[in-house]
């Protein structure tokens, strides 16, 4: 295997690491604000009761 394989092969590599980690960060975002939404409505209602 050349250099130029194995740098390829480690880039291919990062990228597709790098794609999972952003997906997680990603879901983890919308969930923290799914939930703060939600925590934001019960307030909204507490509030007119």
């Amino acid at each position: 295997m050349s250099n130029k394989q194995r740098k390829n092969a480690k880039i291919a590599a990062r990228q597709k690491r790098e794609q999972q980690q952003g997906s997680t960060v990603v879901k983890w975002i919308f969930g923290a604000l799914i939930l703060l939404a939600i925590g934001f409505v019960c307030y909204t209602m507490w509030l007119t009761t």
